[in-house]
C-alpha cells in the first residue's frame, strides 16, 4: 500500500541499524576476523598495518597510526606535538566532548569559540581573540560530516605558529576543496566507533598526518613509549588497535564511498523535501563534501517534534544537548550561559533524522511524511 493511501502505514524506523550493515557482511567480516585468528595477529600486527597504508592511501596522507579509539587519536596528536601542561587549545563549544578531551588529557586547557550560526562549525571570526601566549594549537571539528573552513583556520594558525587539529571522528571520506580530510592540517583525528560512516566491531581510531617524526612519536607513545620492543623511550601508554578491527576496517574501507553516495542521496531528499517544515538546516558551503554521519535540524520546539515523531516509530537523535563550556567536567573554567550564543541555540533546538545508508527509500518518504505533518 502507498504511503498516500487511505489507511496510515506506521513504520519502525530506528536512529541507526547496525544490524543491516553487518548482515549484509557477515561472511565477509566472518572470513577476515578468521585470518586473524588464524595467525593470531591480535594486537597491532599485519593486519593493522594494511590499515594503515590503505587508509592513509585514501585520505590523502601520508601517514596512519592505528590507535585504540578516537579519543586517543586526540590525545596521543596533541602530545606528539609536544602539547601539555600550561598550554592551551581552542576547541569549537559545539562539538562532541572527546575533541576537548585531547587537550584535557595532554594536560593542556581547552579554550573554547562558538561556531558560525549557519555552518555550525567553528567560526574562524571568533578564534583570534582567544588567542593569547600560551595558545599551542587550533583543533577545528569537521561536524556532522561537514567540514570546517580549513583554509581560514589555518591561515590564523601560521599567523600565531599555531598546529593545526582535525578532528575528523564524523568526516571519513568527507571533501574539503575538492581534498579529503585528514591530511589538511598537521594531524588528523579520527574515530571508528561502531555507528560512525566507517566503523570497526567495536572500538578504534587513527591519526593521519604528513609528518615522518610526528608519526614516529604517536607509534611510541600508544605502545609503551617504545618503538623497540622492551626498549622505552618515555613513559607512554597501551593504546594500539587490535588486529580484527583493522582487518574489520579493511574491509569496510572498500565500501565508504557507496554508503557516503547513499548517505548523500538521503540528505538531498531531507533538504528539498523539508525545505518547507521551518527547520533549519546546516549551511552546506560550495566548498563542503559533507558526508552526513549525522543529518542535523534545529527545530523551534524540539522536545515536541521528537515526541511526535517517535509516536509515529521515528526514533530521532540529539547531538549534542549540553554545549561543551557548559559541561559540569568544566565548571572549573567558569564559563557561564550566554557566553557562545550559537552553540547554546544549537543545544537547545537541534535534532538528528535517521540518516544512515541501509535506509530504504520507503523510510526516507516516511520520515519526511513524518516531519512535515507535525
Amino acid at each position: 500500500m502507498s504511503l498516500s493511501g487511505e489507511k496510515e502505514i506506521r513504520l519502525n524506523i530506528p536512529f541507526l541499524d547496525l544490524k543491516r550493515q553487518h548482515a549484509a557482511l557477515k561472511a565477509e567480516i566472518i572470513e577476515a576476523i578468521s585470518r586473524v585468528i588464524d595467525d593470531t595477529a591480535f594486537s597491532g600486527g599485519p593486519f593493522v598495518e594494511e590499515f594503515e597504508r590503505e587508509f592513509a592511501a585514501y585520505c590523502g596522507a601520508s601517514y596512519v597510526a592505528a590507535v585504540g579509539n578516537g579519543t586517543d587519536a586526540l590525545h596521543l596528536a596533541m602530545r606528539a606535538l609536544g602539547i601539555g601542561q600550561g598550554d592551551e587549545v581552542i576547541v569549537p563549544a559545539n562539538t562532541f566532548v572527546a575533541t576537548a578531551w585531547g587537550a584535557s588529557h595532554a594536560g593542556a586547557t581547552p579554550v573554547f569559540v562558538d561556531c558560525h550560526p549557519e555552518t555550525w562549525t567553528i567560526d574562524p571570526a571568533r578564534i583570534e581573540e582567544r588567542v593569547t601566549a600560551r595558545t599551542k594549537a587550533i583543533a577545528g571539528v569537521h561536524l556532522y560530516g561537514q567540514p570546517f573552513d580549513v583554509a581560514a583556520v589555518k591561515e590564523i594558525a601560521a599567523r600565531h605558529s599555531l598546529f593545526l587539529i582535525e578532528d575528523c571522528a564524523q568526516a571519513v571520506g568527507a571533501k574539503y576543496r575538492g581534498k579529503r580530510v585528514g591530511g589538511l592540517g598537521d594531524a588528523g583525528c579520527f574515530s571508528f566507533y561502531p555507528g560512525k560512516n566507517l566503523g570497526a566491531c567495536g572500538e578504534a581510531g587513527g591519526v593521519t598526518t604528513n609528518s615522518a617524526g610526528l608519526d614516529a612519536r604517536i607509534r611510541s607513545l600508544r605502545s609503551h613509549g617504545s618503538l623497540v620492543k622492551y626498549y622505552h623511550d618515555e613513559v607512554g601508554y597501551n593504546m594500539r588497535m587490535d588486529g580484527i578491527h583493522g582487518a574489520v576496517l579493511s574491509l569496510k574501507l572498500k565500501y565508504i564511498d557507496a554508503w557516503n553516495g547513499r548517505r548523500l542521496d538521503i540528505a538531498r531528499r531531507y533538504r528539498e523535501e523539508l525545505a518547507s517544515s521551518g527547520l533549519r538546516m546546516q549551511k552546506t558551503p560550495e566548498w563542503a563534501g559533507h558526508v552526513y554521519h549525522l543529518f542535523v535540524v534545529v527545530a523551534d520546539d524540539r522536545e515536541r517534534l521528537r515526541k511526535h515523531l517517535e509516536s509515529k516509530g521515528v526514533f530521532p537523535g540529539i547531538h549534542y544537548p549540553v554545549p561543551c563550556h557548559l559541561q559540569k567536567a568544566y565548571s572549573h573554567l567558569g564559563y557561564r550561559k550566554g557566553d557562545f550564543p550559537n552553540a547554546e541555540a544549537l543545544s537547545e533546538g537541534c535534532l538528528s533524522l535517521p540518516v544512515f545508508p541501509e535506509m530504504t527509500d520507503e523510510e526516507v518518504e516516511y520520515v519526511i511524511k513524518m516531519v512535515n505533518t507535525f
